[in-house]
């Protein structure tokens, strides 16, 4: 990402909030920690602190579009590395 991308302005804070509620509701669902996103990016070149991303995801705080969509990739990347969910096998994988 360019470093326009990752501090442009963003027009619509709107738009913001429904990324944070969404990233909210993935790490939720994902049984992901913050710390864990955090790190995550961080890693994958994050600039903002543990305290304001954990801000960020309970909506409190505001971050630029570049930075939100990092978070999004580096929780996006965790999830899946994850184990995939069981499935509910049909009669022939019973049989085999």
């Amino acid at each position: 990402m360019t470093d326009h991308e990752m501090s442009g302005p963003d027009s619509s804070a709107g738009l913001e909030q429904e990324q944070s509620r969404l990233l909210r509701k993935a790490l939720q669902g994902s049984g992901l920690r913050h710390g864990d996103l955090w790190l995550r990016y961080f890693s994958i070149g994050g600039t903002v602190g543990e305290y304001e991303v954990d801000a960020y995801i309970q909506s409190l705080f505001s971050l630029p579009p570049g930075q939100r969509d990092l978070l999004a990739h580096a929780a996006n990347e965790l999830i899946d590395e994850l184990p995939p969910l069981p499935r509910a096998p049909y009669l022939q994988d019973l049989i085999q």
